[in-house]
């Protein structure tokens, strides 16, 4: 077993971190501020744009795809450890044009799309022109199984009339997101995993409406922001379904493989962060006469938050393995056991910095009380964990009875 990442890994490291510290820490605060100060929240930021341009000069752009016709032909193993240096940023990940969710609808277009999907759709977001929305979770069942999808998308001659209630459409706020990929059933007299499928909706679309734009712990994560949304009577060409009619659950096992591991990735980078201020904040901060660093039980946090940061590292990456070697299928204990286990390793972090930053540790003057709401939304958005443990025990058991 080799531990070493190999020598284009090493490079791609090496020029991230400059990229990063010379770039992207230094514009955080200007990022936000703009947002801050502007009379919509729904704006974007121009440093972003000039960033994102600075990335592609520098040869960091679309490094989450593998296929190396459209990204910089890595495998999962190979983009774990600069996943993890992007999810140290909050706005890092957009400006290599690997952030969600246009990393898992990319994907979808280069496995799934029709050579007129890819030129109308793909070839934007690759070249970060526009954004995109994947329209899934609905407010009316429990959308953790994604059986449970009650929208419908009806056959009329040519085209297919969409109606359903969203929410959660993460990214549909952004004034650049101009698809959806929409998930609904075509038929729901067919096979349970059979009825979904998934159609291309274009954001300006008739009948596609926003309703209100919804908050995390009260973060509103704009400009990407989340879209409860209804679709009503809306009309788009049969030509914009993916696959084909029934294939929407195919795909979605397809599409959020990939995607949820690199939630994983960026987890670790943000924990290291967090580690990083807390070391920071204890050396320099003075308590009944000495450093709060020579606490006891300050130097236990800190112990454990290497050791539980080094435990998830090591089993994302053998899961990124698998899934490279043996593929996806294979592979899904490790999955299901890195979308249990990193967000909770992060959120633990995350709490041990808050506590040691006192009050300043849940104001908004620090970084740490959004990284927690992100970190702890991820224990949902990525399935819950206790789906994740049914899953991984229903395999467990099989594997043992086979022995």
């Amino acid at each position: 077993m080799n531990f070493e990442h190999t020598a284009k890994v090493k490079n791609l490291q090496e020029k991230l971190i400059d990229f990063m510290q010379s770039n992207i820490y230094p514009n955080e605060g200007n990022y936000f501020d703009y947002i801050e100060k502007s009379k919509s929240r729904w704006v974007v930021p121009p440093i972003m744009e000039e960033l994102k341009d600075k990335a592609k000069i520098a040869g960091l752009w679309n490094l989450f795809l593998p296929d190396s016709k459209y990204g910089a032909g890595l495998s999962n193993l190979e983009y774990a450890p600069l996943a993890e240096i992007m999810g140290r940023s909050f706005i890092a990940s957009e400006i290599f044009n690997c952030s969600a969710p246009d990393t898992g609808n990319m994907e979808v277009l280069v496995r799934y799309g029709t050579k007129e999907q890819q030129d109308k759709w793909l070839k934007p977001l690759l070249d970060g022109k526009i954004r995109s929305a994947f329209a899934m979770t609905e407010p009316g069942v429990a959308s953790s199984d994604a059986t449970n999808i009650s929208s419908l998308i009806e056959n009329d001659g040519d085209n297919y009339v969409i109606n359903g209630h969203k929410w959660w459409t993460s990214g549909a706020m952004d004034p650049r997101c101009k698809i959806i990929i929409f998930m609904g059933k075509t038929d729901k007299n067919a096979e349970r995993h059979n009825q979904q499928s998934m159609v291309l909706v274009p954001m300006d679309t008739k009948g596609v409406n926003i309703i209100r734009p919804l908050t995390v712990f009260g973060y509103d994560d704009a400009p990407h922001g989340h879209a409860e949304m209804t679709f009503e009577n809306v009309r788009v060409p049969k030509r914009n379904i993916l696959l084909g009619e029934g294939r929407g659950f195919e795909i979605a096992q397809g599409r959020l493989g990939p995607g949820r591991i690199h939630h994983c990735m960026r987890l670790i980078g943000m924990a290291e962060r967090a580690l990083e201020d807390l070391c920071r904040r204890v050396e320099n901060r003075i308590t009944f006469g000495k450093p709060i660093s020579e606490r006891g039980v300050v130097r236990e946090f800190i112990a454990d938050s290497r050791i539980d940061i080094e435990q998830s590292r090591l089993l994302t990456l053998k899961a990124a393995d698998m899934m490279d070697r043996v593929g996806n299928k294979i592979a899904r204990a490790e999955i299901a056991m890195i979308k249990i286990i990193v967000p909770n390793m992060a959120l633990n972090v995350l709490d041990r910095a808050i506590q040691l930053h006192g009050g300043a540790g849940v104001s908004g003057d620090f970084w740490l009380s959004h990284a927690w709401a992100g970190a702890r939304t991820l224990r949902l958005a990525d399935g819950p964990d206790e789906v994740h443990k049914a899953h991984l025990a229903k395999i467990e058991l099989g594997r043992q009875k086979a022995i």
